[in-house]
Parts: C-alpha cells; structure tokens; sequence
C-alpha cells in the first residue's frame, strides 16, 4: 500500500532540516582556510619563519614537512601552546587571543625555537 500524499508530505517536511543542516557541513568543510590564518612551515628542523607578529584573533597553523615527528610547545608555564607529535603533513593550530610573546620550541628538538607576537 503506497503511503498517503500527506504523509509523504509531513515526511519530507521532517526531513529539511537534516537535509538543510548536511548540506552546510559540506559546504562549510569545502570552505579554505580562514581568511586570518598564519601559516608556520616546519621543514629541516627549523620553524619558518621563525618569528612572525600577528594582530590579536589570529589563528597560526604550523605544517610539518619533515619526514620526522615535531612538536609545538609554549616554553612559558601554564602551556598554551602544547600539540601533539605532528608526523609529515600534519598540521597544528592555534588562535591567538591575547596579547604578548609566545615562545616555542620542539619538545623532541629543542634546538628548534620560535616566538609568535601578538599585538
């Protein structure tokens, strides 16, 4: 027995706001990157560049290109900035808020170093 017109009907109207709500996601994924976004390349063991200066409510993407796991890590206490091991095209990033000198380093590289200013 074939459903009702008006079932059909309240069904389908159910069903625009699941339908609605998807095609955003997709649309919103599809999206680049955020306009204010910094990039930090990590590649030969170096952060580059090394030092930027970034307007307050900027958020920095660091992608290593190395074949070697890096980090990202605030060398103040409390940590602000803290990633995971970043493996070869991974990316990490972080809005910048507030205000002031951000000092980083590879946890498993310490040589490697880089400040962030945020004005």
């Amino acid at each position: 027995m074939a459903p009702e017109s008006s079932d059909l009907e309240t069904n389908l109207r159910h069903s625009y706001p699941v339908i609605a709500s998807t095609c955003l996601f997709l649309v919103v994924m599809a999206l680049p990157a955020h306009a204010d976004d910094v990039a930090v390349d990590i590649k030969h063991f170096t952060f580059y560049p090394a030092s930027i200066t970034v307007p307050a409510g900027t958020r920095v993407v660091w992608t290593n290109h190395d074949d070697t796991p890096h980090t990202v890590v605030d060398a103040a206490e409390p940590k602000v900035i803290r990633s995971p091991p970043l493996d070869t095209g991974d990316s990490y990033a972080r809005l910048f808020a507030a205000p002031g000198i951000y000092d980083y380093f590879c946890s498993l590289h310490p040589h490697m170093q880089g400040t962030i200013v945020v004005e």
